[in-house]
């Protein structure tokens, strides 16, 4: 997982044949290193023709989820389980090199008080199992730092490294995403600053989850952080463009945050990358 890479929302969130031929096409058009691919209902992606439409590309991926509540791990740690292992086999089919995201529960998780001893009991047990299939696959797996709007049980860099080092698992990795860290971390280098051990992929995602250099994410103090920390894995736009109900639901939008995938791929993908160049990140 390292170079620039783009979260497939921005073309479908539907990966079935035709929404991977059309964002593979986009992200080659692009000169993209890498796609995130969301896997919404792996069961039913046709990994191999994912598979050979990356290989015939030469692009690498990278695939994500967030769990579905009947398969929640603080509640449901057996469903969770099972449902992560046919996400890493689908993974590990279509060629990805880890499964990261909320894989420790779901978009719009909240029981509307702290999280208890217990959850994160569960969530830890689920991980370190998830992490032992994943390694018979060579899949890593991301756990992603998330708003307290969208999960109340990891927020923080401090919250997902302590999973992570709880896990003690060597393919198990911090996700961090910069719209997140707005709103959760206090300064935003420091949750970089914090996960620096075990951070090997971030999202780079907008204030209000649109064009990336034309909101109040501090860009400057992002790179220069992960400048500082030797970063070398995966930086991902991430912008939603194309979104199902249930899954702008479970994020909250209700507007559009950018006029259209154009203005987005136009002006904020040449913004990222600029900044990626001047800080040396690629």
């Amino acid at each position: 997982m390292e170079g620039f890479g783009v979260h497939t929302s921005m073309w479908t969130m539907n990966w079935d044949r035709a929404g991977a031929e059309k964002a593979i096409a986009g992200a080659v058009h692009y000169k993209m290193d890498f796609v995130e691919i969301a896997l919404l209902n792996a069961p039913a992606v046709d990994a191999k023709h994912t598979r050979d439409l990356l290989e015939k590309n030469k692009l690498r991926a990278v695939c994500s989820l967030g769990l579905p509540e009947h398969a929640w791990a603080s509640v449901r740690p057996d469903a969770a389980l099972e449902y992560l292992k046919v996400a890493i086999e689908k993974t590990a089919e279509m060629s990805g090199e880890a499964l990261s995201g909320v894989i420790f529960g779901g978009i719009g998780e909240r029981t509307g008080v702290p999280p208890t001893q217990g959850e994160y009991d569960n969530i830890a047990r689920v991980i370190e199992a998830a992490s032992r299939h994943a390694r018979k696959y060579n899949i890593e797996l991301g756990v992603e730092a998330v708003n307290r709007y969208e999960n109340h049980l990891i927020n923080s860099a401090q919250q997902a490294v302590d999973m992570v080092e709880r896990v003690g698992a060597d393919n198990v990795f911090v996700h961090l995403d910069t719209y997140h860290m707005n709103i959760e971390e206090k300064g935003a280098a420091n949750g970089i600053l914090i996960a620096r051990d075990h951070l090997k992929y971030i999202h780079l995602s907008e204030s209000d989850r649109g064009t990336p250099g034309y909101g109040n994410i501090p860009w400057d103090a992002i790179y220069a952080a992960l400048a500082a920390i030797g970063f070398k894995g995966g930086l991902a736009m991430e912008s939603f463009i194309n979104m199902p109900p249930e899954v702008a639901y479970g994020l909250a939008v209700w507007r559009p945050v950018a006029r259209d995938m154009e203005e987005v791929m136009g002006k904020g993908l040449p913004f990222l990358r600029n900044k990626a160049e001047q800080y040396g990140l690629i």
